[in-house]
């Protein structure tokens, strides 16, 4: 097994190894591995010490900055409040200076009084209950062992932790699913009591001790389950639950909240009584010692469990789960279910190289809670284009909210000056269309993302506070708003995003000039020198010292583009971005450019419609093959070609570019696949596998540029068989797919 060791941030620390309940369902006491009954009934002072020496120097070795340490039994609270004290003073002491305890306590609830509740509070130790709903189906299997019911001690431990002194320390209701329970009422009952979080578990079982199924439906559980979701969604969603928050989570590209559903490594170990380190505590389940490990707290380090073939089993995503299940679409929500529940002690398999023994309940979870919330789930921007455009605006406006807040002492007068003159200008109809017309600019973005960078230290933020004007200066001609901006040049020259670059002084010289818009135009007085420079420009026109960026006209009702040869953020290509062109050049490629957009008019009218007004901006690129274009670290809208290319080359390079660029923009605003796999597919038209992350930008180009050419769409619809059968996909990238689907 490869891959680094993944140390443990959660221990499960047994205090005690008996209860006073008899649950039928218990896998402790009567499941198949019954080694609770040579251990001693309480930790002793040598084990608590040791295993928060152990865990405290597990901590340190891997600059862990928290760890959750669970008590747990049996029934810890039967260990007593002073054993508990001192459990809690030695972790408390062992993790000083090294790392975050976060202290749980799980527990059945009939022993729980003000006086444990008060030591909690000392120590911060948030207690979990195990409920299994309202009083019928707790009692169906949480009974002490003369057949009384517990439901009534359960209910007083809750109302004690609902209190205002003790609220703090509620963690939440763990219930173990019966599917002879009412759904409904199980989770009005628990919902009632106002929990910060509720778990629904599926009963231990494995292939050789499956669950009952009273009906012989083999997704009884799934049907249950969905139930209760239904129930769930109609009431508002009253409480968190972790098992819907998961499966909600993974559809769209999320990690799994849970180690019973999807593929995240484990890092949890469990201490025993006597100080043995064992594997997650369910395998009791499974067959007898199938938890051990040999070590123990006396003379093992945690790194020694973390190495043990059983733990690195759990730790190999989608490698450790069987090859029906790597194969299968939901895999990333259901991780193959619950590592004990794919034990069979038969069979050609190794003993847990199978599916759950839940696996038709899971498949049938996880596509039932897809299919009630897909248009929910699916984002905006993929199901509309017009969506994306707004998306793409809200990220860039998001960016620079963050930039404001992150800026924070270093900025200054000079920014709060600008911030406040942002403010001003977005105030009237006029100066919100230009500052959105600015923040629109696809290298807007490329400076926000390096100005976040630049922000960190004193320097950085001033020189991002002397840039953040040219915007403003922009926005206000654009606007034609009568606001002077003060503007930092340098190298004798003012760019204003998105128009154009004013020459206003010598080469190598730094200073500051006041830019106001006028009717036509804009002013621009340079300071320092007793404003002897003064320059009216219309920003359309080239004027004395003044070049305009130049708009590239295209045949027909369409905007046309922004040839941005000048903007300096415009090198954010893996290539060098050109040199700004000359007349005779800039002249050329608009006619090359003016036939390209007839050609694809002529063979594709459609996608002339879709890039109209979304591919804004064109920059030349040097070393860039003439057909080939380039997306960089931008905003949406912007393309990098080469200058060089025939009509037919910056056709084709139009139409791939605008599907990269689009698909990289839908990519910054939907989740529209995992990336947190190792999943590898073949592609119709290349040998060697390939991510999905390639197959699907490939597919994508590959269907624009088959109007062109219709080789480029053989291999496609298998491609997109492939696609819509991979485990990585979203509810948001099954839309695409669909979407797809209707364009072929």
């Amino acid at each position: 097994m490869t891959g680094p060791l993944v140390p443990f941030r959660e221990i499960v620390l047994k205090v005690h190894s008996r209860c006073d309940l008899a649950c039928d369902h218990c896998y402790v006491y009567e499941h198949a591995d019954q080694s609770w009954r040579t251990r001693p009934k309480a930790i002793s002072d040598d084990v608590i010490f040791r295993t928060a020496q152990r865990l405290a120097e597990h901590a340190r070795t891997h600059a862990l900055p928290s760890v959750s340490v669970i008590l747990h039994g049996g029934e810890p609270l039967l260990a007593g409040p002073a054993r508990l004290r001192r459990v809690c003073e030695e972790l408390t002491s062992a993790f000083e200076g090294i790392a975050e305890l976060d202290l749980r306590i799980h527990t059945n609830g009939t022993q729980l009084s003000p006086r444990y509740l008060d030591l909690f509070d000392e120590f911060g130790v948030r207690v979990g209950i195990s409920l299994d709903g309202d009083r019928a189906a707790n009692d169906r299997h949480r009974r002490y062992a003369d057949g009384r019911s517990s439901h009534p001690l359960v209910l007083k431990a809750v109302e004690l932790l609902r209190q205002e002194r003790y609220r703090h320390l509620y963690l939440g209701l763990l219930c173990t699913v019966d599917i002879q329970n009412d759904p409904r009422a199980v989770l009005d009952a628990l919902a009632e009591l106002d929990p910060p979080l509720v778990d629904f578990l599926l009963p231990h079982a494995t292939w050789d001790d499956p669950p009952p199924r009273p009906d012989g439906s083999p997704t009884a559980y799934a049907d249950w389950l969905l139930a209760v979701f239904d129930h769930w969604q109609e009431r508002g969603r009253p409480v968190p639950v972790r098992l819907f928050s998961s499966v909600l989570s993974t559809l769209s590209g999320g990690p799994s909240l849970t180690e019973s559903l999807g593929l995240a490594p484990t890092d949890l170990v469990v201490v025993e009584t006597d100080g043995q380190l064992e594997q997650v505590d369910s395998l009791k389940s499974a067959y007898e010692g199938a938890a051990a490990t040999g070590f123990d707290v006396f003379t093992h380090a945690f790194d020694e469990v973390a190495a043990h073939p059983g733990v690195r089993a759990r730790q190999l995503g989608l490698a450790g789960v069987s090859e029906t299940c790597r194969r299968c679409p939901v895999v990333r929500s259901c991780g193959g279910g619950l590592y004990t529940h794919r034990y069979r002690s038969t069979g050609p398999s190794g003993a847990f190289d199978n599916p759950s023994v839940y696996c038709a309940d899971l498949a049938a979870l996880v596509r039932g809670i897809e299919a009630r919330t897909a248009a929910a789930l699916v984002a905006p921007a993929v199901a509309e284009p017009d969506e994306l455009l707004a998306a793409q605006q809200d990220l860039t406006r998001t960016l620079l909210a963050r930039l404001n807040a992150d800026i924070g002492r270093y900025g200054g007068e000079r920014w709060a000056a600008a911030w406040e003159l942002a403010t001003t200008i977005e105030a009237s109809e006029e100066g919100a269309r230009g500052l959105a017309e600015v923040l629109a600019h696809p290298y807007t973005r490329t400076w926000l993302l390096d100005a976040m960078e630049l922000v960190e230290d004193r320097p950085g933020a001033v020189q991002v506070a002397r840039r953040i004007p040219a915007y403003l200066a922009s926005a206000v001609v654009r606007a034609g708003l009568d606001l002077p901006v003060r503007v930092t040049f340098w190298g004798g020259r003012i760019f204003l995003p998105g128009l154009g670059e004013l020459r206003i002084a010598g080469a190598g010289e730094r200073g500051t000039a006041l830019v106001r818009a006028t009717g036509d135009g804009f002013l621009v007085r340079r300071e320092g020198d007793g404003g002897a420079e003064r320059r009216i420009v219309r920003p359309q026109e080239a004027g004395p010292g003044w070049r305009p960026l130049r708009r590239l006209a295209t045949p027909g009702p369409t905007p046309g583009f922004v040839l941005d040869d000048l903007d300096p953020y415009r090198k954010c290509f893996a290539v060098r971005a050109a040199d700004a062109l000359d007349d005779r050049a800039a002249a050329g490629l608009e006619a090359r450019i003016g036939e390209a957009w007839t050609l694809i008019g002529a063979k594709a009218p459609g996608r002339t419609r879709e890039m109209a007004g979304r591919l804004t901006t064109l920059t030349p690129l040097t070393g860039l093959a003439p057909a080939e274009p380039a997306v960089g670290q931008h905003g949406f809208g912007a393309l990098g070609i080469s200058p060089d290319g025939s009509a037919e080359e910056l056709a084709f390079a139009l139409l791939r570019g605008f599907r990269r660029a689009e698909l990289r923009a839908l990519r910054d605003v939907a989740d529209l696949y995992a990336a947190d796999g190792s999943w590898e597919h073949r592609m119709p038209w290349r040998e060697e596998p390939v991510p999905f992350s390639r197959l699907l930008a490939e597919t994508y180009e590959r269907m624009a540029l088959g109007a062109f050419d219709p080789h480029f769409l053989e291999g496609v619809p298998q491609a997109l068989d492939t696609l819509e059968g991979a485990a990585e996909l979203t509810t948001s990238g099954k839309q695409l797919l669909d979407q797809m689907r209707k364009e072929i």
